[in-house]
């Protein structure tokens, strides 16, 4: 029989698994039962459409079987079973690139116990951190043929037909021999695997049934004296190990935060505990319960079409859908859990469900629920919640700009900006209540960076006002608060803006006349950056500063530099204008070398024109040239 080789990242991570040096080699049963659970929920699943199957769910189980003799645990399920190329497909490769990467970047960290196998979900491989060769028999429903699939470890696998009577799979694990490093023998142990069971898959809604041996008192023998003393005798029989309530049906107050954050880890293949729960009992015209979460962190795949939103969805203890994509908006498409619902039909298809008037309520309940416990860990764990910022809080960006503002009303609350005035992320609502009597607009500034955004030499004005100044330190900011159009009724203004603040009677008479006095000089700077900018003018927002671009027209600086990050040939280019202080020692040089050199003053001109593009974090035309300008002023 040909031996069949492992990929080679498959290789080097078997590898890992056999020669593992973790703690928590345990896991590797919770990995197998719960492959085994999902194997009936699939043949569950296709009998509710399909008579042939001839089970209903009290014909499921899961049943562990240790042999202490031959040292081998198997896990036996009779669930959807697998095909030939099913086993090549689900056993022959082992989870993705990424953990391989993963392993290279940790494999000096201090953290001996990071935990590989639970972040990357290789699932059924983790039996090999307990046993030297895995035996794998299945016959997929439908087929009349089982094959098994056997490896002892990185030299590959066979897989060959064989006989098995009922539909299913067996997986049969020799248990490695003792060592300094662990006592193997223990998952021989039916006491001890029973611990792990209850441990980590109570929960597990089909029964997990072993066979037990306990003590039991014989019959008293019928003439037996007054002296009689019991006599006891091992009786083996077989029992349901887990309690299988699924956690989301149980009451609230009968689920701690550790059963809830493991149920996480081991449905969901997550690593990290989530960041919050929410469980949810709703009754009354659409009766449902839900158990959702948070995750601490975005998913590896979230921004790539491989990732899968949705909830998982049972109807009375079934499961209907894997992932239903209605029962979430997108902007909480990062969220994961269960929802139960006997307000849905078994039957109905999965085109009928988009449909469905119960989903659609339940679907709006669940956003809301979402949300108003979002907005009270902001209230309640502002640490925590700008952990969740950190982590989920460009979503809600993307979302606002994706429905073009659509779902405004229901993120805005949730935003969450850098402010000028308390030097921390504060929401929108926080800096409308600060805001005084005499202010009707937000105002805002644009930056690479917090740091730089203070710097803006817009800014200096409205911040001398006093007036509190929100930092957008990430190109998609602007849009997001086009597509908010206000907050609690107050709109937002760039600072860049002429409007931001009143122009007094002074300023503008100052202005008009320092564009009079030196209109030729204007003149002159426009001509020479013709193909640069649109106009150029004398401030009226710059204070110490000597330059700075603004645009003119619907397309502002900050969305031209989206567009183009987004799309490099993007055609749409705001409308540059050259803003000049005519206060500033750099314009009266300006203007000097205008009636004295004509040369030097274009060279001027071009050296502020690039000086206001390093501040507006925009790209020189021409850096060789900017440096040979600079240079050239110093000889």
């Amino acid at each position: 029989m040909e031996k069949k080789q492992f990929k080679a990242e498959s290789q080097r991570l078997m590898d890992l698994m056999i020669n593992s040096i973790y703690t928590h080699k345990e896991i590797f049963l919770r990995e197998i039962i719960s492959n085994a659970s999902d194997a009936i929920d699939k043949l569950a699943y296709k009998a509710l459409t399909d008579e042939g199957v001839g089970l209903n769910r009290d014909d499921f189980k899961i049943v562990v079987t240790p042999d202490k003799d031959e040292r081998t645990l198997t896990v036996s399920d009779n669930g959807i079973g697998m095909t030939q190329e099913e086993m090549e497909n689900n056993l022959g490769t082992i989870a993705k690139s990424g953990s391989l990467q993963f392993k290279k970047e940790t494999e000096n960290a201090d953290d001996a116990e990071l935990d590989i196998i639970g972040q990357f979900g290789v699932g059924f491989y983790s039996a090999f951190m307990v046993a030297d060769k895995v035996t794998v028999i299945s016959k997929a429903y439908g087929s009349d043929t089982a094959y098994k699939w056997e490896s002892e470890g990185v030299d590959g696998y066979t897989i060959e037909p064989c006989e098995k009577e009922t539909v299913g799979t067996d997986i049969i694990m020799t248990i490695k021999e003792n060592s300094e490093e662990a006592e193997y023998s223990d998952y021989l142990r039916p006491y001890f695997l029973s611990d792990l069971i209850k441990k980590y898959s109570d929960y597990i809604r089909y029964p997990i049934r072993m066979e037990i041996e306990r003590s039991q008192q014989k019959p008293k023998p019928a003439d037996a004296g007054e002296d009689y003393k019991p006599e006891y005798e091992l009786v083996k029989e077989w029992e349901t190990i887990n309690s299988m309530v699924p956690i989301w049906q149980k009451p609230k107050s009968q689920v701690s935060e550790e059963d809830k954050n493991t149920f996480y880890k081991t449905k969901f293949g997550d690593w990290q505990d989530p960041l919050m729960s929410v469980q949810v009992a709703a009754e009354g015209n659409f009766e449902y319960k839900a158990l959702l979460y948070i995750p601490s962190q975005l998913p590896m795949n979230f921004y790539t079409t491989e990732f899968k939103k949705g909830l998982q969805l049972y109807s009375s203890g079934v499961m209907i859908m894997d992932r239903c994509p209605d029962l979430l908006p997108d902007y909480f498409g990062f969220v994961q859990g269960i929802v139960d619902t006997p307000d849905v039909s078994l039957n109905t298809s999965r085109e009928m469900l988009q449909h469905d008037r119960q989903l659609k309520v339940i679907a709006n309940n669940i956003e809301k629920k979402i949300r108003a416990e979002l907005v009270k860990l902001m209230k309640d764990d502002r640490e925590k919640y700008e952990k969740f910022w950190s982590a989920f809080g460009m979503n809600f960006k993307y979302a606002l700009m994706n429905s073009y503002g659509e779902a405004r009303d229901a993120i805005r609350d949730l935003l969450l900006f850098w402010s000028s005035k308390e030097n921390k992320l504060v929401s929108l609502k926080e800096y409308v209540e600060r805001m005084p009597a005499s202010q009707d607009k937000i105002y805002y500034v644009c930056g690479d960076s917090v740091e730089n955004a203070a710097k803006m030499p817009q800014a200096e004005r409205v911040l001398k006002a006093g007036f509190e100044v929100l930092y957008l330190t990430v190109a998609e900011d602007e849009i997001v608060l086009q597509m908010l159009e206000n907050a609690e009724g107050k709109s937002f203004v760039s600072v860049a803006s002429e409007d931001a603040l009143p122009v007094t009677d002074a300023e503008k008479a100052s202005a008009e006349q320092a564009e009079k006095d030196h209109k030729e000089v204007l003149e002159f700077v426009q001509e020479t950056l013709k193909e640069h900018v649109s106009k150029v003018r004398v401030s009226t927002i710059l204070q110490s500063g000597s330059v700075c671009l603004t645009a003119e027209g619907p397309i502002s600086l900050e969305m031209e530099k989206y567009f183009h990050k987004m799309r490099g040939d993007y055609p749409m280019k705001a409308d540059r204008v050259l803003e000049l202080n005519p206060n500033a020692s750099t314009f009266q040089a300006l203007c000097a070398a205008y009636d004295s050199d004509k040369e030097l003053a274009a060279t001027y001109a071009e050296v502020l024109y690039n000086q206001a593009l390093i501040i507006a974090d925009l790209p020189l035309p021409d850096p060789a040239r900017y440096t040979e300008l600079v240079c050239s002023l110093m000889k």
